[in-house]
């Protein structure tokens, strides 16, 4: 008996272990938490993770196919302060900002309307001479400093969870952030960083016109279409990613402030490299909006009317 009891101690020890080390977490925390389950094995917490639709990817230009349905999206109540006071969060993950009222999206090859819930971001880390990328998705190869993802539900649905359990019942946009000027537009967001330093932390900010955080109306007719996840765990599939070419643009130093934010308490890792690294495409297709056409090099251009008027000459 004595013995039994000893050997159902051990089992539930190590499922306890288990759970205690089966969490999700970044690459840039596994100094810290050599137990916790990086971007390469979040398929042992979420099978969902090893799915054939997962995000971010990176987008090859050349290959994307023009739809002629994507025309540029409607956006419903964008440029419009809310009423109620924005919730800001440190979820351990990322920095996320809840709405009290919900701004809409439409049209663009959608084929319903979407409500805006939130707003977070992801980022690299401050290196000795410059900050290196890190946002998640990445086109032509090529990554910028942060990504800006504002996630939206159908609006037939009440949350995250009855959104999962239906068709296309989630759809993201992606704003790459680029280290420019200073933004004025996210001094307030910026500001409220040093209230969510820690894990748990959650504070209250004035609302904005959730336009004033993106690139000018007429750059948002620009971008990328195709079906993905979630980029963190459980992984949901069934994402429909909008991934506007045009970034918004930051100082350097606004980037480097969300660097100030912790993965826990207060002598914890900072929050650095939150990102998923791009998954295969696999049999998807990526579509691009009638704005995102390449144009030909300006060199072949000239070619082209050099060769015209030199034909005319010759009439």
């Amino acid at each position: 008996m004595e013995l039994l009891f000893l050997v159902l101690l051990s089992l539930h020890i190590l499922k306890t272990e288990a759970v205690v080390g089966g969490h999700w977490c970044y690459r840039s925390q596994k100094q810290e938490e050599p137990q916790c389950e990086d971007p390469r094995h979040w398929y042992e917490t979420d099978m969902a993770c090893n799915g054939n639709k997962q995000s971010p990817i990176n987008i090859v230009t050349k290959n994307a196919v023009y739809d002629k349905n994507l025309k540029p999206l409607n956006f419903e109540g964008y440029d419009v302060k809310g009423s109620s006071k924005w919730n800001i969060e440190n979820n351990g993950h990322t920095v996320k900002v809840t709405f009290g009222t919900f701004p809409k999206i439409g049209g663009g090859g959608l084929r319903r309307k979407y409500k805006a819930i939130e707003f977070h971001l992801h980022w690299g880390v401050q290196d000795v001479h410059q900050y290196l990328p890190g946002s998640e998705h990445s086109i032509d190869g090529e990554k910028q400093a942060m990504e800006l993802h504002i996630v939206h539900i159908r609006e037939d649905v009440s949350d995250i969870a009855e959104a999962k359990e239906v068709p296309d019942g989630v759809a993201v946009l992606a704003f790459f952030i680029k280290a420019e000027e200073e933004n004025k537009n996210y001094v307030t967001l910026v500001n409220e960083l040093q209230n969510v330093r820690y894990k748990g932390q959650k504070a209250q900010m004035e609302p904005l016109a959730l336009s004033s955080l993106l690139p000018p109306e007429e750059k948002l007719k620009m971008y990328y279409r195709y079906e993905g996840s979630l980029t963190t765990p459980d992984c949901h599939e069934g994402v429909i990613w909008t991934v506007f070419e045009t970034p918004v643009e930051l100082s350097s130093f606004q980037i480097s402030q969300f660097s100030i934010v912790h993965f826990k308490g207060k002598n914890s890792t900072n929050m650095v490299e939150n990102f998923r690294p791009a998954q295969f495409l696999n049999e998807r297709q990526v579509y691009r909006s009638s704005a995102s056409i390449l144009l030909p090099p300006v060199h072949l251009m000239l070619l082209l009317a050099l060769t015209y008027i030199l034909s005319s000459f010759s009439q």
